[in-house]
């Protein structure tokens, strides 16, 4: 099993708490026009038992207020790694922060027997499917006018095998 923490890129990776959550949803109110809400990611923290939580804490004394810049929730369900949600701090992107924290989840997803992983993502989130693309999933279908606030297509990803 992998390890519940990691260090990768002057980050501290570590499951999240209920400690987190003020700061988890400020973050994700900045990065999505539909957020999730304190009851979806108290549901993911306390009562889903395909879900994990983790958040990015810079290591080193950079600490950002509210100690961690980032979050990923993902599902492992059988041999299926689902990622849910992934959101750094709008001051912290283009880091490498959301990379780091989408390979330790996969990574955990691995450990636990997942072989492969599945994602959607808004068609204008242009950095996020560079990430997806550049970490080796490929587009598979496209679920047209799936997220609302704005209307948009959503587009389906997969990996396979997982790394």
């Amino acid at each position: 099993m992998v390890a519940d923490t990691s260090q990768a890129g002057g980050l501290l990776i570590e499951r999240a708490t209920a400690q987190d959550l003020d700061r988890i949803l400020r973050i994700e109110q900045e990065s999505f026009s539909v957020p999730w809400t304190r009851k979806m990611f108290e549901v993911e923290l306390n009562q889903n038992p395909f879900g994990h939580m983790y958040v990015a804490r810079p290591s080193g004394g950079h600490e950002q207020e509210g100690g961690f810049i980032g979050y990923v929730c993902f599902w492992v369900v059988f041999e299926e790694f689902r990622l849910m949600t992934l959101a750094v701090e709008p001051s912290a992107r283009r880091r490498g922060f959301g990379r780091a924290l989408l390979r330790h989840a996969m990574a955990q997803g691995r450990a636990q027997g997942a072989t492969r992983a599945l994602l959607e993502v808004r068609a204008s989130n242009a950095a996020a499917l560079r990430l997806y693309a550049q970490e080796g999933f490929q587009q598979g279908a496209v679920r047209m006018r799936y997220y609302a606030n704005p209307v948009e297509d959503a587009v389906l990803m997969e990996l396979e095998p997982l790394p």
